[in-house]
């Protein structure tokens, strides 16, 4: 058994184009265009060849057919600005990472989904109140948005991309929500990031994110959620310089441009203080955030690791039962997890508890 359809997605998950896969396995583009369109079953030699150039274990063409994720699933930004090679591996990124989620889901008893169904809700500030309240979350700040997430059911991965062209997005997979997220942008970013997602998980589970409206939505969702209307007016009723913004943002933990954005919507500050503030962030800090935060860890793969640990076992055993190369659990896990595949992972210092894993 030779599985062409994991075939697909290995050369995918390279960024490798029919005719890049040709060369660098040393056979002809017309004997690589029919195994790939399954007219001609490949011999050993030019299985021996694909699997060399492509780098993944032979095990991983011997399985089932992998789950594919089509385009108009995912919550993608915008792809205007990515090249159809980088939509087609953050995808085929997606597509393994919902076989770790399968193993994580035999090998542990995890949260159950807790997220509501709000499409019919016209106002993203009001479907953010309403999880907060939902969620018994109030009007306080948010520590660790991974781990809150993590323990309302959502399945949290990376796309280590190193490319900003490439942003995070989320879609359902049957009644489980995942969120991706581009570990290359800053913690704050990616913080916002996973809010944005967070909105499109709940106002647009059914007709999906295709439509212009829904970023704007998810935009909104994110950014009242982070930093709600209450809490925000009291403290900042008013704002003159954009040093108070830098200083107050660390509040919410939220990027400055964020605040402003915020503070905009809410009528704390005008356009012209708006335009003005971002102005000055520019020529100030440029692409750098001021008083930047830690990037979030999550609480699941803590637990994971640190069981694994206990059990005198590495991250790489979890990459040989699924037959997959160890750096595409590194890429799907970079961020969230602490460094070193052998030592023992450090809790984070903020957020709540570590969810409760058990076997």
């Amino acid at each position: 058994m030779f599985n062409i359809k994991r075939l697909e997605l290995a050369r995918k998950r390279r960024r490798y184009t029919s005719r890049i896969l040709s060369e660098r396995a040393g056979i002809a583009p017309v004997t690589l265009s029919r195994v790939l369109n399954g007219k001609q079953i490949p011999d050993e030699e030019t299985k021996a060849r694909l699997i060399a150039a492509l780098g993944f274990p032979p095990g991983f063409y011997q399985l089932d057919d992998p789950d594919e994720i089509e385009t108009q699933s995912a919550s993608f930004r915008s792809l205007s600005g990515m090249t159809a090679k980088e939509r087609d591996a953050a995808l085929a990124a997606g597509s393994i990472a919902f076989e770790i989620a399968d193993w994580l889901n035999a090998a542990y008893s995890l949260d159950e989904p807790d997220l509501l169904d709000l499409e019919h809700e016209r106002d993203p500030a009001v479907a953010a109140r309403t999880v907060r309240q939902h969620w018994g979350l109030g009007e306080k700040p948010i520590g660790n948005l991974i781990k809150i997430l993590e323990a309302k059911g959502v399945r949290i991965f990376s796309l280590s991309e190193t490319t900003k062209n490439v942003d995070a997005f989320s879609l359902w997979r049957n009644d489980e929500p995942f969120i991706f997220l581009n570990t290359f942008k800053s913690a704050e970013r990616s913080r916002f990031d996973a809010a944005h997602e967070l909105g499109h998980l709940i106002l647009h589970k059914h007709g999906g994110p295709q439509y212009r409206s829904a970023e704007m939505e998810a935009n909104l969702f994110a950014s009242s959620f982070l930093m709600p209307e209450t809490d925000v007016k009291t403290r900042l009723p008013y704002v003159t310089s954009l040093n108070k913004i830098i200083q107050e943002k660390q509040r919410w933990r939220v990027s400055a441009a964020a605040l402003c954005y915020r503070l905009h919507k809410l009528g704390i500050i005008s356009d012209w203080q708006n335009r003005t503030f971002n102005i000055q962030l520019n020529q100030r800090f440029g692409k750098q955030e001021p008083h930047g935060i830690l990037r979030e860890k999550s609480g699941i793969w803590r637990m994971v690791f640190d069981d694994l640990w206990q059990q005198r076992k590495s991250r790489a055993s979890i990459a040989q039962d699924l037959s997959i190369p160890e750096s595409e659990l590194e890429n799907l896990v970079f961020g969230l997890a602490a460094e070193g595949s052998s030592s023992r992972p450090e809790l984070p210092a903020e957020g709540p508890s570590p969810l409760r894993l058990v076997k």
